[in-house]
């Protein structure tokens, strides 16, 4: 059993809010709030996996960090190894992704164990975050709080909404906008594949 992965402490002021929906984390945005992960295989929950015939993925370089959700629990990329893995960017105040909101709320449950949706929550201060996904029925999806826009400037998203797509061998294979039904289409596919 591996011994849970804890992520550096946020500091700092919660970053300014932007104006638009085009705007990333700003350049004083400290980055030392996502930490590498450990590269044992864990559950989604954080625990050690369990015994399987399978020996587990391998972790690519996208996958190895650590974080908090935003309800506070640890979170680890690196259980998400050997899956294709969606993540989104968004921002509390911004129109775009509540629009695209509704369609995570609506497929996410459906493929949570075969194309994880992961949302990098940002750019805001951390109740509007928890509004945004209480209002939007996003609970059942893991949510990060990147408030420090740590993994923002990993994947080099430098606007909202921004949809950062893997596949399983954690290889980025779209890094930009998607409407609703181009997402849908991305994750089925992956789904297939």
């Amino acid at each position: 059993m591996r011994t849970a992965v804890t992520a550096a402490a946020v500091l700092g002021v919660v970053l300014a809010a932007a104006t638009g929906c085009a705007a990333g984390p700003g350049p004083g945005a400290r980055t030392e709030a996502v930490a590498p992960a450990s590269p044992a295989a864990a559950s989604p929950s954080g625990s050690a996996a369990g015994p399987s015939s399978a020996p587990p993925a391998p972790v690519p370089a996208a996958l190895s960090f650590t974080g908090k959700t935003l309800d506070g629990t640890a979170f680890d990329a690196a259980t998400l190894a050997g899956r294709p893995v969606v993540l989104w960017f968004w921002a509390p105040w911004c129109a775009t992704c509540a629009s695209q909101a509704w369609t995570v709320a609506e497929i996410a449950p459906t493929y949570r164990d075969t194309v994880p949706i992961v949302g990098v929550a940002g750019l805001g201060e951390q109740k509007a975050m928890t509004s945004f996904v209480t209002e939007f029925d996003l609970g059942g999806t893991t949510q990060i709080d990147d408030r420090a826009g740590a993994l923002w400037r990993r994947f080099k998203v430098v606007e909202q909404s921004t949809f950062v797509v893997l596949d399983r061998t954690g290889r980025v294979v779209h890094q930009g906008f998607l409407d609703g039904e181009a997402l849908t289409r991305q994750v089925e596919t992956l789904a297939r594949v």
